[in-house]
């Protein structure tokens, strides 16, 4: 099934912009009431259909996320995002992230995405550098990062509305250059 519009597809992903439709904040609701999809975000508690209207699904649709779907079958697998840092730090800066439904776990799904996404962002996009944010305990988006060429910058702790298992290790930040893309991609 051809997804329309795609920003960029990848051998088994379409990326898609989300829409304001009640069709797509339909998959985001689905995706955020899953506890095992929301461990590291809300502790594993279910977000409601208004809270995720008011505030993750009302993010999206400003740019930088965009509908995963398995290019083949245009089954929803997620959503993975490359947004523009404006929290003072350098304008070429953008952060890279992505939440997949459990079904879609331990395929290469963000990996494949998050590495097309950083092609994207260092040569279409011209960011210079590239950030990642998860909890220090997921492991799991942990890898999909350091698959993608990110390395381990610093651990930090930010306080979160949630209690979630494991916070008291704090948040960990990874890196990539666009230097450093470059003399991987050269390396080979």
């Amino acid at each position: 099934m051809a997804i329309k519009d795609p920003f960029l597809t990848t051998a088994r992903l379409t990326l898609r912009p989300f829409a304001d439709t009640e069709a797509d904040l339909d998959l985001v609701v689905a995706l955020d009431s899953d506890p095992e999809v929301m461990r590291y975000i809300t502790g594993g508690r279910p977000m409601t259909r208004a809270e995720i209207r008011a505030e993750s699904f009302a993010r999206m649709l400003h740019g930088g996320f965009w509908a995963t779907h398995l290019r083949e079958t245009g089954e929803f697998l997620g959503w993975h995002c490359l947004r523009p840092d404006t929290d003072g730090g350098p304008t070429a800066s953008a952060d890279l992230g992505y939440r997949l439904r459990k079904a879609a776990w331990g395929r290469g799904f963000a990996t494949e995405g998050a590495l097309a996404l950083i092609a994207k962002g260092f040569g279409e996009l011209d960011h210079d550098r590239i950030t990642a944010n998860t909890m220090s305990v997921n492991t799991g988006s942990r890898r999909v990062m350091e698959k993608c060429g990110l390395t381990f910058a610093r651990t930090y702790h930010e306080e979160w509305p949630y209690p979630v298992a494991g916070d008291e290790h704090g948040d960990v930040e990874y890196v990539l250059t666009r230097e450093e893309w470059s003399a991987r991609r050269q390396a080979g």
